[in-house]
This record gives structure tokens, sequence and C-alpha cells, in this order.
């Protein structure tokens, strides 16, 4: 286990305290994780809607930073750790007052540089949105 597996493992078990900022923004963690995929259900947080009841894309886009995240820890040495470069995301239908799942898997890594792409669904499948990123590794901060 690396520093990064530990942790994520801590998270799907439920014995990882969330960060501030996690817990700020309302994010959650994770259900289930493999190396190269993880697997997170959102819950509905209303206050975090518009008032139509649909999501705001600026935090499905939040979501999937957070996910691929958790992809790239995925795979990390112990002296690694990454930083997005990019996020690009693409709202396929709405999503109302409904939970969602985002599954997201690693697609390529080389020495520097991971692609990761994710969909966010709604509870029965159907697709409301799509995102790939690009994560810069980069060495990791001794602790």
């Amino acid at each position: 286990m690396t520093w990064a597996t530990d942790l994520l493992e801590k998270m799907k078990m439920g014995t990882h305290q969330p960060p501030p900022l996690v817990e700020t923004l309302k994010l959650g963690l994770l259900d289930d994780w493999r190396e190269g995929w993880v697997k997170k259900r959102w819950r509905l947080q209303p206050e975090l809607l518009h008032p139509d009841d649909s999501m705001f894309g600026g935090y499905m886009a939040a979501l999937f930073d957070q996910t691929f995240a958790f992809v790239a820890m995925s795979v990390l040495a112990d002296d690694e750790a990454v930083r997005t470069l990019s996020l690009n995301v693409s709202f396929v239908s709405l999503s109302r007052n409904e939970d969602v799942i985002i599954e997201a898997r690693l697609v390529s890594r080389s020495r520097r540089l991971m692609t990761i792409d994710g969909t966010l669904s709604s509870p029965d499948g159907r697709v409301r949105s799509v995102a790939t990123c690009q994560q810069m590794i980069i060495k990791r901060a001794a602790s």
C-alpha cells in the first residue's frame, strides 16, 4: 500500500475524516475503488441546487475533479502526488433533484501525465455529464 491507496481504503471503510475543504463544499468521499477506477455516489444536497432543482454545472465539475484525483491516487507511488492540468466537462442532460453516481477510470499514464475520464449519471443510469482531465504527476512534499 502507498500513502494514497491507504487513504482511499480508509475513505471506502468510512474511517477517514474528510478535510475541511471537502466538508465545506459537501463533496463527500468515495464508495469503491480499485487500481485505475473509482466510483462514488453524491447524496443530494438541496441547498446546492438551482431554484428549478437542477444541478449547478460548476458543482458537477468539482465532483469530477475530486473523483479524478481519487483515480490518480489509486496508481501513485509513495513519492508522487498530482495536480489537475485540465478538466473538460460536457453536459448531456439535466440532473434534477437526484443523487448522482460518478464513475471514473484511468485512460493512460506516462511518467509525468495521466489522462482520466468519467461519467456522472442518475441512479437509473441516465448519463448527465461526461468529463476528461489530465493530471500532472509531481514529487510529493515531505509529510
